[in-house]
Formats: C-alpha cells, structure tokens, sequence
C-alpha cells in the first residue's frame, strides 16, 4: 500500500481590519498628496501682498489738498473766461508772450474768484448736502481756501500790472467788482450788475495792455465795452442756471429765477445761449469793422 500523505489543514483566511493593508496604504495616498497640493497654493497666496483697490487711489488724489484748491477754484469758468480773453488777445494782433500774460493773469485772478464764492456761499450752501463742493463738504478747510486765495492776490497784482498799469488796473478793477457781486446784489434782481459792469472792463483791460508796467494803450471802442457788458449778462445767465432749485429753496430772488419762474428753465437757457452767442458774434463784427481801439 502506499503511504498515506498528511492531509494539510485548511485554516481559515484571516480578516483583516479596514483600513489597514496595502488598499488602505493605496487610498491614504491620494489623500495626503491631496492635502499638500491644497496648502500649497495658500502659502504662496499668504506670501504675495494684496495691491490696493485703483478706486482707493483715486480716491486719496482727488482728496488731497491742490486738488481740492483746483475744486474750489471753479477751474471750468476759470479756463474758460482766461481762454476767450487770450484768444481776443491773440486776435488783436498781440504777441505770443503777451497773449500768455493775459491768460495767467485772468486765469490766477478767476481762481481768487472761485475761491471767495465757495467761501461766502459755505453757510448757504451747507443746507443741502452732499453739495459738491470741498469746502463745504469737509474736504477742504476754510482756513486752507483763504490762504490759497491771499497769495492769489498777491500774485495777481504784479501779474496784472506787468501787462501795464492802466491795463492792470482795470482788471484788478473788474475782479473786485467779481468779489463785491459775491456778496452784495446777487440775491435781488440787480444781481446782473456786477457781471456787466465787471466785463465791461475786460476791453480796457486788452486795448490798454501790452508787455511791461509801462505799456500805454488807447481807450476801447464803445461799442466793444457794451457788448462785453451785454456778454457778461448772459455769462451770468448760464452760470445760474444749475442752482435755480436751490436758490428758490433758500430765498434768493435773483433776475435769472425771477425770468425762469416766469418762462420755465428750458426756455430760460435757450434765451441766455442765444444772447451769449449774438454778444459773441457781435464783439467778433465790431472789432473786425472799428477794432478793438479807438
């Protein structure tokens, strides 16, 4: 017989316990891997800093403090009324240097201007706020617009007798009648007054101008001084009419709201472009026909 071999015995498989093995070990992995790969990207986004907003920049320049001064100064009537003089300068035949100088001279002489309403009109214009201005809104200090608007003056004295004397004096003439209509009549219906009178003075200013405190000129033609007066009578139109609303709620009864309660505001605009624009028109004819000069 041949020899019985010994059966093996069958044990059973051990079981062994989740989570340990090699497929245990194969799905921990991924995980670990995972979790590096998540706080890598938060480490290198720690390290690198956040840039500020572009609107916080704007922000800061537009609220410091020559910007604010530049607010103040109402640099669009400003660069305008320096700009038309200079180019009536420049029609009259003046040199380049001297058309410059009266550019200066007026646009420095606007900004005191600009700067003395903002600071008259502070109280008044406090009842509706925001106002848009920065002395009024808090941007700017009151103290910080009347020492801007004194070395202003001081400026524009040599500047406006460089163009020569009488022609300095009659623009130092004309911004102090500018800085007596901040105050006085601009409430009532003579509230054009000051505006007529003050631009009357600006062909005096040009026909008596040249290069040097010694310049003599000639007196303006007559027909110049009143259309320059005609024309700052439908400057001061336009300038009135984006704060009629406001005017009426504060009590002013000035002659642009008086005309625009009557005819509308819409009408009332038509009617000041229309006259600025037959002034303009008629200063341009009159001084191509007689000039500027007598």
């Amino acid at each position: 017989m041949s020899p019985r071999l010994p059966r093996r015995r069958s044990h059973p498989a051990q079981e062994k316990p989740a989570g340990t093995g090699s497929t245990a070990t194969a799905v921990a992995a991924p995980e670990k891997g995972a979790e590096k790969g998540t706080q890598k990207p938060t480490k290198e986004t720690d390290a690198t800093p956040t840039p500020p907003p572009e609107r916080e920049r704007r922000r800061a320049l537009a609220h410091t403090t020559p910007v604010l001064l530049l607010r103040a100064a109402h640099p669009r009537q400003a660069l305008l009324t320096a700009a038309g003089l200079a180019v009536a300068a420049a029609l009259t035949g003046r040199a380049g240097r001297e058309v410059g100088l009266v550019f200066a001279t007026v646009l420095v002489g606007q900004a005191v201007l600009g700067w003395h309403n903002d600071l008259v009109d502070r109280k008044v214009d406090a009842q509706r706020l925001p106002s848009g201005k920065p002395i009024v809104d808090g941007y700017l200090e009151a103290g910080t617009a009347w020492f801007a608007l004194g070395c202003g003056v001081l400026l524009l004295v040599p500047l406006a007798v460089t163009n020569g004397v009488t022609a300095g004096c009659f623009y130092l003439a004309s911004v102090g009648l500018g800085l007596m209509g901040n105050v006085v009549l601009r409430q009532g219906w003579l509230s054009w007054l000051t505006w007529a009178a003050a631009y009357a003075l600006y062909p005096g200013f040009l026909s008596y101008g040249g290069w040097g405190g010694q310049t003599t000129g000639s007196p303006p033609q007559i027909a110049m001084v009143v259309l320059a007066a005609a024309l700052g009578v439908g400057v001061h139109f336009l300038c009135a009419l984006p704060g009629l609303v406001r005017d009426h709620e504060n009590g002013a009864r000035h002659l642009p709201l008086r005309i625009a309660l009557k005819i509308g505001a819409t009408r009332l605009l038509m009617v000041s472009l229309a006259w600025t624009a037959l002034a303009l028109i008629g200063l341009l004819l009159v001084g191509n026909a007689v000039g500027l000069s007598q």
